[in-house]
C-alpha cells in the first residue's frame, strides 16, 4: 500500500488552514461559533481516532485483503473503476451511516460525532475511538467481494471522508447552481446534526444527497427552524474519555437490567432510545409526537 498516496495525510494541512480561516471569519461576523472546551474535546477525539486507526489499521487491511480473494470479478484499477468504486462506496457509506443511527451497537461508536452542541469544522474531527469494536469497517466488504482492488477501496474511502470535512460549518449557507440537489452540503449536514424532531435521523449522505432523496430520508434545512445541535439527551461533559465511552457504558448498564432475551437483543440491536419498559423515546416516536402536535386541527 505504501506507493499509494494517503489523501488524508495530504489534506491535513488544508484542514488546519480551513479551521483557522473559519475562526477568523466568525470573529469578523460570519455565522458560527467556537467554544474552546468543546473544540479541545473535538481535537482530542480526532487524535484518539487517529491512534485507534494506527492500532487497528493493519487488522482492517488484512481483513479486506482476505475478503478480496473471494472476489466475483477481477476489476482493473482504471479511471472508470475509480469512479464506479467511489459511487458505490458512497452508497455503502449511506447504508453504514443509516445503520449507525438506527442500531444502538453502531450508534455507540457514532454518537461521539454528534455529541457536540456546536457546529464548526472541528466538529468534523470529533470521531470515534471504537469504530473497530462496532465493526463499521465491515460495510465496505461488498466492494472487495465484487472485485475492486483493496488499495482503490481505501483510497476512495479516504476521499469520501475528506469531502465530509468541509460540510461541518455554519458559515456556508447554500450551494449554487443546483448543487444542493445532488451533493451533500453544509445545509444538508446541519440538518443531520440537529436534535429537533423534524431533523432527527435525516440526511445520512456522505457525498451524494441523492441517496437520501431516493430512500426517503431527506429533510431540507428550514430557515424558520434553526438547527439545535447535539443529542436528544446531551452529555454534560467535555471529558474525552467519557465522551468516547458513555454509550457503551449505558448499553452495559441496560443489558444488566434487561429481564428477557428480547430485551437484551433490542438493547444492542434496537434503535437508540428503545427500552424494555416502553418508557424510552426513539427518533421515530419523537418525530411521530411532533407531527401529531404540528398537524392542523380539523
Amino acid at each position: 500500500m505504501s506507493h499509494w498516496p494517503d489523501p488524508i495525510e495530504m489534506a491535513t494541512p488544508a484542514f488546519i488552514v480551513l479551521v483557522l480561516i473559519e475562526m477568523l471569519a466568525i470573529r469578523f461576523g460570519a455565522r458560527g461559533d467556537y467554544d474552546w472546551r468543546d473544540t479541545f474535546t473535538s481535537l482530542t477525539m480526532g487524535l484518539g481516532s487517529t491512534m485507534a486507526a494506527v492500532v487497528f489499521g493493519a487488522t482492517i487491511v488484512a481483513t479486506y485483503t482476505a475478503a478480496s480473494h473471494w472476489h466475483l470479478f477481477a476489476i482493473p484499477v482504471t479511471w472508470w473503476a475509480g469512479v464506479l468504486c467511489f459511487v458505490l462506496d458512497d452508497l455503502l457509506y449511506y447504508a453504514f451511516h443509516r445503520s449507525a443511527h438506527r442500531v444502538r451497537w453502531f450508534w455507540a461508536s457514532h454518537v461521539i460525532h454528534h455529541s457536540s452542541q456546536h457546529y464548526n469544522l472541528t466538529t468534523a474531527l470529533r470521531q470515534t475511538w471504537t469504530g473497530f469494536l462496532s465493526l463499521s469497517f465491515a460495510f465496505r466488504l461488498p466492494l472487495l467481494l465484487i472485485g475492486f482492488d483493496v488499495r482503490l477501496v481505501l483510497f476512495v474511502a479516504a476521499i469520501n471522508l475528506i469531502y465530509q470535512f468541509w460540510v461541518h460549518t455554519e458559515s456556508v449557507r447554500r450551494l449554487p447552481f443546483g448543487l444542493e440537489y445532488v451533493l451533500n452540503s453544509p445545509s444538508h449536514h446541519r440538518v443531520h446534526h440537529g436534535s429537533n424532531p423534524r431533523y432527527l435521523d435525516r440526511n445520512y449522505a456522505g457525498v451524494f444527497i441523492v441517496w437520501d432523496r431516493m430512500f426517503g430520508t431527506f429533510e431540507a434545512e428550514h430557515d424558520d427552524e434553526p438547527v439545535r445541535y447535539g443529542l436528544v439527551h446531551n452529555i454534560a461533559t467535555f471529558n474525552p474519555l467519557r465522551t468516547a465511552t458513555h454509550e457503551w457504558i449505558a448499553i452495559a448498564r441496560d443489558l444488566r437490567a434487561a429481564k428477557t432475551w428480547r430485551g437484551r437483543w433490542m438493547t444492542v440491536a434496537g434503535p437508540p432510545g428503545w427500552t424494555e419498559t416502553g418508557e424510552g423515546s426513539t427518533a421515530d416516536t419523537i418525530r411521530a409526537a411532533w407531527e401529531a402536535r404540528s398537524a392542523p386541527a380539523e
